[in-house]
């Protein structure tokens, strides 16, 4: 009990804020680690992760029943869920995928802008540890451990200031690399290459054309990237 009171106490534990150079630092990093083709074929494997992990999310809190993830070398991803195929719960883990990184990102920035950069961090363990369990190929589970052993570094061996820079560093890119998916996905549409993507399954699902998810996605995310980063520097 002891020790548990002690763990909780570090998570719950508040930091200073973050200087304005070391957040713009954080964001500087971030935005080369999205905008460098050479970086980003690695570091998109981290926004599939969030992708595929809040279509997980949001069909078990719909009330679907959660059959599996893969991930793949290629930066793809696919979440199977059994329930029925159409109706408001398919529309919402259909909707999930593209604008979830967004809003992990923000959600990241209230924590990391009320000092609890270090809570941050074991949350973002918590939700891989809860992934891991759903993952159903050889690559996915490379990818998730990878990136929790990182994040796992980076929290028990960093002192807090590490923690909180790379907690910044962490948010920026969500909600950086966010954006630059959608507009991927669209550019992907254009060429025909991705007939069933998620925007196209939701204009099967729904009355609305796949341009307009396209768009609905990529307002979400913008949405995301500006309220976050003025919470961050505010």
């Amino acid at each position: 009990m002891e020790f548990l009171g002690r763990f909780w106490a570090q998570v719950t534990a508040t930091t200073p804020g973050l200087r304005t150079e070391v957040l713009l630092g954080a964001a500087a990093v971030a935005a080369l680690l999205v905008l460098s083709p050479t970086l980003w074929r690695s570091t998109r494997h981290v926004v599939t992760i969030a992708h595929e992990g809040a279509h997980g999310l949001v069909a078990l809190a719909s009330g679907r029943r959660l059959s599996g993830i893969r991930l793949h070398s290629d930066t793809s991803g696919l979440t199977v869920s059994a329930g029925r195929p159409t109706g408001l719960g398919m529309v919402l883990t259909c909707a999930a995928g593209y604008i979830g990184p967004g809003l992990f990102g923000l959600g990241a920035a209230a924590l990391l802008a009320a000092g609890h950069a270090i809570g941050l961090l074991w949350a973002l363990l918590a939700l891989l540890a809860l992934l891991l369990v759903q993952i159903r190929n050889w690559y996915g589970l490379w990818s998730v451990l990878v990136t929790g052993a990182v994040v796992f570094g980076a929290t028990w061996w960093l002192p807090p200031e590490g923690q909180a820079a790379f907690a910044a560093l962490a948010t920026c890119f969500l909600l950086l690399a966010a954006p630059r998916t959608v507009l991927e996905l669209q550019t992907s549409r254009r060429k025909r290459r991705a007939p069933d993507s998620d925007a196209d399954q939701l204009a099967r699902l729904t009355h609305f054309p796949a341009l307009f998810w396209v768009g609905f996605f990529l307002l979400v995310d913008v949405g995301a990237l500006l309220l976050g980063g003025y919470w961050l520097l505010t």
